[in-house]
Order: structure tokens, then C-alpha cells, then sequence
């Protein structure tokens, strides 16, 4: 058998062989390959890549059958000796995680234990881990809603949408169907729901009462016997006397209240 090479078989009995290296009294696994050949190809592309010159900056040029993934993981584990299975490389106060070899997404070290062991996915543009058996999007880490705005919602500070160290995540509106504008140099709130269309609940001077608004607003759209479900604003940091006292004199748009009046009458 060939130098790095050992054989297997599948259930059905079917041969494939595996492919491995030691390297600074570590077994790394390079995958599976259907020859002997080529899985003996993915260990000299490793062992060079150990002992050679190409960098995170011109691996992409690297020639191997090897993936782009475990790549990242040998040459950051030979400059920075420490071998993480997926595509980290770590930098100095940061890390970046590489989605493919032209996508290079920047977190904090404190996120280095949850990407370490939670492999980033990428479907119709958005970013997202398998987390016990749930598909959690990046942006929820950070506070965001699943169904934010870019630029609206939030924003990356310095305007790289692949930054997500978190002093470069603002998150603009925290709640449930809340926006903020400004107004005749006044911060103002204003609160929408979507039933048949978007309907304007009011206009708030702070974004709690505006949390709170929506939630009463989607309180009465289950009583008039709207079946949807509403997502609900959690207010962590207000006393159940105050959010009940805001709740119940909260006002709610003329208009909103006659299309309930008209749906439970129809």
C-alpha cells in the first residue's frame, strides 16, 4: 500500500481507501478516495503544503486533489499550530473563516470555539450552522431578526458585509416590525404589521413603546381571528407592571382597528 494509504470497505462490501498524515504527532484525516493513486496523491499534496511555502494568499493556486477546506485547516495548523477541521485560519486578534477560496468571512476569537466545531453553510445567500438538528442564521448570533433589512435593520459598520467581528455589526431595530427614521431632527419610531398588505399602526417616540405597540397590534389581529403567526418582541429589561401599564395605553391606529372591526363582521 502506498505511503499514507490504508483500505476500507463500505457495507456493501465495496472497496475505497482513506488517505492520512502525521504531522507534529498528529493523525489528520484527508478524506476518502475511490484509488489507491489518488488517495496517495491527497498525502504528498499535504506534505507539501506542510513543508512548503504556499500561504492562505496563493493556496488557491495550490494543484492537488485535496479540498480547499482541509487546505485551510493544514496550513493553519503548520503557522499557528493548531489544527481546527474547519477552514480557519487564525489571525492576530481575529479569525478568518473561508466559505471557499474567494469568500473569507472575519469573526472575534470568542467566536473560535462555536466555528471550530460548527461548520458554515451557505444557501440562496444566506449564511447559516446546523445547530442540535436547527439551522441558525449567522445574523441571529448578533441580535438580528431572521427577516432584517441590511442597511435598515442593521448595518456593517465599516461596510464589509463579510466582517462579522462584532464591533462592526449595528444592530438598528432590534424589534419586530419597527423602524426608526428621523424626523425634523427627531428620532421618531414608526410601527407597521402585514396583514393583506402592510398596515401603519403609529408613530412612537421610543423604540419600547413601539415593541409594544406591535405586539398589541398582533394581540388584536387574534382576536378579530387572524390565523397567522405573529413573531412576538420580547422586552427582557422592562418590569411586567410597566409593559403591562404601556400596553394598556398604548394607542393603535383608527384605520387598523376598523379593518379588524371589518374582518370579524365579514
Amino acid at each position: 500500500m502506498l505511503t499514507g494509504v490504508y483500505e476500507t470497505k463500505k457495507k456493501d462490501g465495496s472497496v475505497y481507501f482513506r488517505s492520512g498524515i502525521t504531522y507534529r504527532g498528529k493523525h489528520i484525516s484527508l478524506g476518502s478516495y475511490a484509488t489507491e493513486k489518488e488517495a496517495h496523491r491527497a498525502y504528498l499534496d499535504a506534505s507539501e503544503l506542510l513543508a512548503g511555502d504556499f500561504s492562505m494568499e496563493n493556496c488557491a493556486s495550490f494543484s492537488g486533489v485535496l479540498s480547499f477546506d482541509k487546505m485551510v485547516s493544514l496550513i493553519n495548523f503548520r503557522d499557528n499550530g493548531m489544527y481546527i477541521p474547519t477552514p480557519i485560519y487564525l489571525r492576530k486578534n481575529y479569525f478568518s473563516y473561508y466559505l471557499d477560496s474567494s469568500t473569507e468571512l472575519k469573526f472575534d476569537i470568542d467566536d473560535l470555539f462555536y466555528y471550530g466545531s460548527h461548520r458554515i453553510l451557505r444557501r440562496q445567500g444566506h449564511l447559516y450552522v446546523n445547530d442540535y438538528g436547527m439551522q441558525v442564521t449567522l445574523q441571529s448570533r448578533y441580535g438580528i431578526k431572521n427577516h432584517a433589512v441590511c442597511g435598515r435593520d442593521y448595518r456593517f459598520v465599516n461596510e464589509d458585509d463579510t466582517d462579522f467581528r462584532y464591533s462592526n455589526i449595528e444592530v438598528i431595530n432590534p424589534y419586530y416590525g419597527v423602524s426608526r427614521f428621523e424626523k425634523n431632527g427627531r428620532v421618531r419610531y414608526r410601527v407597521r404589521i402585514h396583514i393583506r398588505g402592510n398596515f401603519t399602526i403609529g408613530t412612537y417616540r421610543d423604540e419600547i413603546r413601539a415593541a409594544i405597540a406591535y405586539n398589541k397590534a398582533a394581540d388584536l389581529a387574534k382576536q378579530a381571528g387572524i390565523q397567522k403567526n405573529f413573531p412576538q418582541n420580547y422586552i427582557e429589561e422592562l418590569p411586567a407592571s410597566s409593559y403591562a401599564d404601556i400596553y394598556t395605553s398604548i394607542k393603535i391606529s383608527k384605520r387598523y382597528l376598523q379593518f379588524l372591526d371589518t374582518f370579524i363582521s365579514g
